[in-house]
């Protein structure tokens, strides 16, 4: 029976871990998906006034706003695509509001082949949602600036090269001059937790038919 025992505590050990780790991703897919409901109850809750204080606006992320106010004329862009639509820009605008406010507009994409007048000055009325994408990392070339091509959204990079606050809304509706508006949703939000628990879930079943072949074959050498 001694020789047994090694191989039962590995066996017993590592299909205990393995499903260990398949409940705790059960338990993230739960945590993910109430974070998703909430996020959409936001993106789809009642209009607000754009927030004054930037603290607040960092606690509203995805809410829905409203502003008014007059395209400035000033845009920068970012590669990106529309869904079935093909290869474009976002066109990230400038709006100023009273007061002397300027925020960015996430207006949407303006796609490749198509006319549009996103640097055309007029008023403007914005219902949108308040995001702050992080987009960029190591590996995203750095933006060229003479032709205003950012190759991710960076708001804190565009806000310094328009000279407007760190905010950004994102149009939810169509704000004319040809662009397609991009609505936040939660789609770009990951939740892969289901396919990793089922892969921790299957590792353990292989470990444990592992185990029962080891296990067989000491038999087998025994007999």
């Amino acid at each position: 029976m001694k020789r047994y025992i090694g191989p039962v505590l590995f066996g017993v050990v590592g299909v205990a871990i393995l499903i260990n780790l398949g409940l705790w991703q059960l338990r993230r897919l739960e945590v993910k998906e109430a974070k998703l409901a909430a996020i959409a109850a936001m993106l789809a809750g009642p209009l607000r006034d754009l927030p004054a204080d930037g603290a607040d606006i960092a606690n509203c992320r995805y809410c829905g706003v409203e502003a008014k106010g007059r395209w400035s004329g000033e845009v920068v862009f970012s590669l990106d695509s529309l869904p079935y639509g093909g290869p474009g820009r976002r066109v990230i605008a400038v709006l100023e509001m009273a007061g002397g406010r300027r925020v960015l507009v996430d207006r949407g994409i303006w796609l490749d082949g198509t006319q549009a007048a996103p640097e055309e000055p007029h008023e403007a009325a914005i219902v949108g949602n308040l995001d702050d994408p992080q987009e960029t990392d190591s590996y995203t070339p750095e933006p060229d600036r003479e032709k205003r091509l950012w190759f991710a959204r960076d708001v804190d990079g565009m806000a310094a090269a328009l000279k407007t606050e760190p905010t950004l809304i994102v149009a939810r509706e169509p704000t004319g001059d040809g662009i397609t508006p991009m609505p936040v949703d939660t789609s770009a939000i990951p939740n892969n937790h289901w396919q990793y628990a089922v892969t921790w879930f299957l590792l353990a079943a292989a470990w444990l038919g592992m185990t029962a072949a080891l296990l067989w074959r000491i038999r087998q050498r025994g007999e």
